[in-house]
């Protein structure tokens, strides 16, 4: 068993859905990355979603005069996790930021000592929760593998970007991450 907490980041229809314009490209290759996480974490697993504000506040009305199709409310088919990742998701949690790094998070990813992120966006939800998490002290691998970008120039910069911040965020594979969690 691998250990710390695996948190799945957004892996939602509107980042599957290839007429959704904000489609992950490679999403069907992350997700495939993130299925051969799963059983390595057992229960350790926690599932986010992005989700749109009841009413935008400060910068994020600009957000979404830009994106109006996103504000619907989080029971909307663009906000539900897949299916292939609905059926695990026993814990999941609902931000209206691109970081999820949350007190919730925080509790579950700090008792059990490191936080390993896949999901989407690496360039976006995945980059903003590394770094939060990294500067709160808590040990952050990102899966590389097991995320993707808005496209593949964007996800490289991004984990070029993590890399950055070695020792507190490191970046791996799926292959890789057994021996980087010892």
């Amino acid at each position: 068993m691998t250990s710390g907490l695996l948190a799945v980041i957004d892996m939602q229809r509107v980042f599957a859905d290839p007429d959704s314009p904000w489609a992950a490209p490679r999403y069907a290759e992350a997700a495939a990355g993130v299925r051969r996480l799963l059983p390595a974490f057992g229960d350790r697993v926690t599932f986010t979603r992005f989700v749109a504000p009841d009413k935008p506040e400060g910068a994020w009305r600009a957000y979404y005069e830009q994106w109006p199709f996103a504000l619907q409310p989080p029971d909307a088919r663009l906000w539900q996790l897949t299916d292939d990742f609905a059926s695990h998701a026993r814990h999941v949690l609902d931000t209206t930021t691109f970081g999820k790094w949350t007190p919730e998070l925080a509790r579950r990813a700090t008792s059990e000592g490191r936080l390993v992120l896949a999901g989407v966006s690496t360039d976006c939800c995945v980059l903003s929760t590394a770094l939060a998490a990294a500067d709160a002290g808590v040990e952050v691998l990102v899966v590389a593998d097991a995320c993707a970008g808005a496209d593949d120039d964007s996800h490289a910069k991004a984990l070029q970007v993590m890399d950055l911040y070695r020792p507190l965020i490191r970046v791996t594979t799926v292959a890789e991450l057994p021996a980087a969690t010892r």
